[in-house]
């Protein structure tokens, strides 16, 4: 076992507790990574029109979801934010000393919640978050070393997928693969499985998987958590076109596009969409590619799914992970899992 050392005076600088892999693929490099931008082609060359919400993430982007999690309409951060502050020393307990591993970290608000349970068992940890935006990586890492002067950070720029191949073994005796956030709902059924089965592969018997879902409720109360009144979402979703135009040599128009998120109740799930409020033409010069708009047509930037804490738990069985315990809110608006992935006998 690794043990790190205290920053004191004389003690290691913050550069010495830090390292951040940008990743890139090994032997089977994904299209996208092979042709940059064939999503988007694809996405907007059907009908309907779609785009994949790892747009959504620039420094720009990132930054508006950290001003999403505050608005008082989105109750998701701080529901989950309050099951974390009051089961946050059982996962600690649960777990011991440990490789804490969270996927889309973001600015690491709700790790620190985490971390500061570690601390007060005194078990040691490693934090390797995971976003797909290094520069706030960085930024929230640098922080995340200046006040916790025991904890070491090893980060990685990256997709899910691609940090969860080549994640390297633990030095610590478990790991913890964290999707806090309720991010899991941003995947179609047929892909949430295919993630869940990416976690088991990434996690040898006996380690553990923290999971953050978002529960069915009310129409009212989802569709206002997605449409603010001081139009952060709006300006969340509508930063993916301006994203795609610094990418890919884009002309999209802002101002000829407007947010709309509504809940489909048959399916269970938000849809947030960009809608064209006239007839016109984009380019992407970049990606050769020229979109045409009806006026009132949309493009399908993100679902969010709302779950079944039930039918949550059977799903996570069927893939070998076992809930070891559950927690839920007083109006059971959102669950916080931790699983264990199980033990094989020989």
């Amino acid at each position: 076992m690794s043990t790190f050392q205290s920053i004191h005076p004389n003690s290691s600088p913050v550069e010495t507790r830090l390292r951040i892999e940008h990743l890139i693929s090994s032997t089977q490099p994904s299209e996208a990574e092979l042709h940059p931008g064939s999503d988007v082609v694809r996405g907007l060359s059907q009908t309907p029109k779609t785009l994949p919400p790892r747009y959504f993430y620039d420094d720009r982007g990132s930054q508006l979801f950290e001003q999403i999690c505050n608005l008082p309409e989105y109750y998701l951060t701080r529901t989950e934010t309050n099951i974390l502050q009051q089961y946050a020393g059982a996962i600690a307990d649960l777990t011991g000393s440990c490789e804490l591993i969270e996927l889309g970290s973001g600015s690491s608000t709700k790790t620190r919640i985490l971390l500061d349970a570690y601390q007060n068992a005194e078990h040691e940890v490693i934090y390797c978050p995971i976003d797909i935006s290094a520069g706030i990586l960085e930024s929230s890492a640098q922080q995340l070393l200046l006040d916790y002067p025991d904890l070491r950070v090893h980060g990685f720029a990256g997709t899910y997928e691609l940090a969860l191949e080549k994640l390297p073994d633990s030095e610590l005796p478990t790991r913890v693969i964290g999707f806090i956030g309720s991010t899991l709902g941003n995947l179609n059924p047929q892909a949430c499985e295919t993630f869940i089965q990416q976690i088991t592969n990434a996690l040898k018997p006996g380690e553990y998987f923290l999971l953050g879902i978002d529960l069915h409720k009310s129409t009212p109360q989802l569709e206002a958590a997605y449409n603010d009144s001081q139009g952060i979402t709006a300006a969340f979703n509508l930063n993916m076109l301006r994203h795609l135009n610094r990418r890919f040599a884009g002309d999209f128009d802002l101002t000829q596009f407007e947010h709309v998120a509504i809940y489909n109740e048959s399916q269970r799930q938000i849809e947030m969409h960009l809608r064209s409020v006239r007839s016109q033409v984009v380019h992407l010069k970049a990606l050769d590619l020229t979109v045409e708009f009806a006026a009132g047509e949309t493009i399908l930037s993100e679902i969010s799914r709302k779950f079944d804490l039930e039918q949550t738990q059977h799903l996570l069985e069927s893939k070998g992970l076992t809930p070891v315990e559950v927690w839920t809110d007083q109006h059971h608006w959102f669950g916080v899992l931790l699983c264990q992935l199980e033990r094989r006998v020989s």
